[in-house]
């Protein structure tokens, strides 16, 4: 069997889902019909490769400014890793502009892509690219690519055991990964549950927010308004927070579908009978209302105006989508969105664990492809070496420059830490991409990262002081049980002229379409009948039982041996 998540796809997904999935596909393809001659090439150039080159050009698959003499590649030339690296960003649409390079006979040293089951098509097929396996068995040479986690490798490998590309921005640590910018949860404003005469302990069921959205309705803001006692921002699937709350699991890593494990099948998001309970819920706050009745229509503008001027009691959602910067910007309880917290996913009666709304995927993001033709692959592998080195600074280093030259440890090695060079951190945190990139090309998708310690959680000066609250948030979600680790059936793609690609769409346009007449209806009997109109066009219009008939027989597929 494959290993966790690292699923192998029988053929390369059609382009326009590919696009819409870019990133998140988990393995490559074949390319076995080039692999006799790009494996001549590559002893041929690994014989080339003591050349004593230390320069290549590294073609970055995304737009970006580009200053090939910024004060991290100048350290990258002079000191560690002694390479010159030269850097040449995309315009435009990345598989088209790599179609036409490969047309055009081909990159001339190093290309890194976020990972993508069409472009490392794309790649493969095209001959121009080195197979790299033999350099994940040099550790005396190659000690930072031989500490790549072996379950990373053995889902890369084609059918005939060649890798093409050099994984990139993954977890060290497969077994205990980094839990990620957790966002989704509750939000309660302090100051109003203070007045309410409530505390967040009252708040650790759904009754106990029943009660204190009835006591918020009675409060008013700083204009006299009654207070909105709950929102979230539909527009953004903010309601997938409450579905959570309610035991329904809404993530995937790629995948078609939100799916979780129930026994030896599969139980599919829409299938959930809490799925129905959790929207009845929404139902009976918005009938009584408890919840915004603009919350289904809101864009991302008027949602974050409510929260910045204090319009709302409680919020449900991402803390992203509330605008964080509302309150990073704050040194104080100057303004109300300083007195957000945030609380633990209540408890529904009859709710054993809540759903999952964020998957960690720890395999690798990133791929870095290799010419055949490079006349430069010593320096290419000397880099990558260095950046791929399994300390859990290394994403900072890579970033910013080692321990010590841009930067320093506050108080201790993988404790705090804070810049040291003010000609560094001047320009880089002008906001001004110009002079950013004059000190740093921020590669940091070349390196890796890990659960052990995460820079931006550990900055030593924090201001203004709201800045501290965003970290707060995300570490504290992190442990509230919605999160877990990709498994196989987080990722299953849609077969390139199956049911899911033609039917995803219709799919989707139900789901917005009745999520509104559900969370709206104006009674029971109303809501009774939006549901059964939901599993009816489930089924007439976007062919519900024929989508999943096929998605098992796809994961089926997928984790062969």
């Amino acid at each position: 069997m494959v290993s966790r998540n690292g699923i192998k796809s029988k053929s390369a997904a059609a382009l326009g889902l590919a696009l819409l999935m870019a990133g998140m596909t988990a393995c490559s393809s074949g390319g076995g019909n080039n692999a006799d001659s790009a494996s001549s090439a590559s002893a041929s150039n690994a014989d080339a490769g003591g050349s004593g080159s230390n320069s290549f050009k590294l073609w970055l698959g995304w737009t970006a400014t580009v200053n090939n003499d910024s004060m991290v590649q100048a350290y990258w030339r002079e000191h560690e890793p002694n390479v010159d690296v030269k850097l040449e960003a995309t315009q435009g649409d990345a598989l088209t502009a790599l179609n036409l390079k490969l047309n055009a006979g081909g990159f001339d040293d190093a290309a890194v892509f976020g990972r993508n089951e069409s472009i490392d098509s794309a790649m493969t097929r095209s001959g121009k690219v080195l197979p790299v396996e033999q350099y994940f068995n040099m550790p005396d040479k190659y000690p930072g690519l031989a500490s790549i986690p072996k379950e990373y490798l053995d889902a890369m490998k084609d059918k005939d055991g060649h890798i093409w590309s050099i994984p990139t921005w993954f977890d060290q640590n497969p077994d205990d990964p980094w839990p990620g910018w957790a966002s989704l949860g509750w939000f309660v404003r302090t100051d109003v549950l203070e007045k309410t005469g409530m505390t967040k302990d009252d708040l650790k069921t759904i009754d106990g927010v029943e009660k204190f959205l009835k006591a918020a309705s009675q409060q008013t803001d700083e204009a006299g308004n009654k207070l909105i006692p709950l929102d979230f921002l539909s527009d953004a699937n903010d309601e997938n927070v409450i579905l959570s709350t309610f035991g329904v699991s809404t993530a995937t890593a790629g995948g078609v579908i939100p799916v979780e494990k129930k026994g030896d099948g599969y139980q599919f998001i829409y299938d959930d009978p809490q799925y129905k309970a959790a929207y009845q819920w929404m139902n009976k706050m918005y009938r009584e209302n408890l919840l915004d009745h603009e919350s289904v229509t809101d864009k991302a503008e008027r949602y974050k105006e409510k929260v910045k001027s204090g319009r709302i009691a409680m919020n449900a959602g991402g803390f992203f989508n509330m605008d964080a910067h509302s309150w990073e910007i704050l040194d104080g309880p100057t303004a109300p969105p300083w007195f957000y917290d945030t609380i633990p996913y209540p408890q529904v009666p009859g709710v054993d664990h809540v759903g999952i709304n964020q998957i960690v995927n720890p395999f690798p993001q990133d791929d870095v492809y290799i010419s055949k033709d490079t006349k430069n692959l010593d320096a290419i592998l000397k880099f990558l070496d260095y950046t791929l080195q399994p300390k859990p600074e290394q994403q900072m280093v890579v970033t910013d420059g080692p321990p010590g030259v841009f930067w320093d440890w506050a108080d201790q090695p993988l404790g705090k830490w804070k810049y040291v060079d003010a000609n560094y951190q001047t320009p880089h945190d002008s906001g001004d991409a110009a002079k950013k990139a004059s000190t740093t090309p921020e590669l940091f998708q070349l390196s890796s990262y890990s659960n052990k310690w995460y820079p931006w959680w550990e900055t030593a000066v924090t201001s203004p002081k709201g800045k501290q609250k965003t970290i707060d948030f995300s570490q504290q979600i992190g442990v509230m049980g919605t999160t877990r680790v990709s498994e196989p059936y987080d990722m299953v793609q849609a077969k390139p002229g199956g049911l899911w690609e033609k039917y995803l769409p219709e799919l989707e346009n139900v789901r917005k379409e009745y999520k509104a007449k559900l969370i709206m209806a104006k009674d029971d009997k109303q809501f009774e009948s939006a549901w059964n109109d939901f599993q009816s066009a489930l089924e007439k219009r976007a062919h519900w039982s024929e989508l999943k008939q096929e998605w098992n027989e796809t994961l089926q597929e997928q984790t062969k041996s």
